[in-house]
């Protein structure tokens, strides 16, 4: 049975970067160690989100041409999309809304960690096309701002 030593400092520093960085976990290897630093509970409700659809959450009827639209806000990432910040919590945004360039637009969990989604301008909601709790892959379209 090999003996493993535990870097303390190394510990130490990822939990620091984990704080700085507003992360939920890191991990980091050297040869056949491992080292994981992850936040307890932070991450636990979203994941646990129902998938049942909320009002918000059903795509509208399509009149819009969504991949091609001036005002269409497409994923960064692959991950789930979120329109809550938790369970049972109001949606960030609805159909009609209107959103301040800046303002958080839902979130999308990729690697266990939730990513706020940004309106990359003003304007008002005036479809959503992704569905809540839903995968999205990257350059999806995910709502229209107009």
């Amino acid at each position: 049975m090999s003996k493993f030593n535990i870097d303390n400092d190394a510990i130490r520093q990822l939990a620091e970067l984990l704080d700085d960085t507003n992360l939920t976990e890191i991990e980091v290897a050297a040869g056949d160690n491992r080292i994981r630093v992850a936040r307890q509970g932070l991450v636990a409700a979203p994941v646990a989100a129902p998938a049942a659809a909320a009002p918000v959450a059903a795509p509208a009827a399509a009149p819009i041409d969504a991949g091609s639209h001036p005002g269409a806000v497409k994923s960064p990432m692959v991950g789930v999309v979120y329109f809550a910040p938790e369970p049972g919590a109001a949606p960030f945004i609805s159909v009609g809304s209107t959103v301040a360039e800046g303002q958080t637009l839902m979130l999308i969990e990729a690697m266990k960690t939730f990513n706020p989604i940004r309106a990359p301008k003003s304007g008002k909601v005036a479809q959503i096309v992704a569905t809540d709790g839903h995968p999205v892959e990257y350059d999806e379209t995910l709502i229209i701002i107009e």
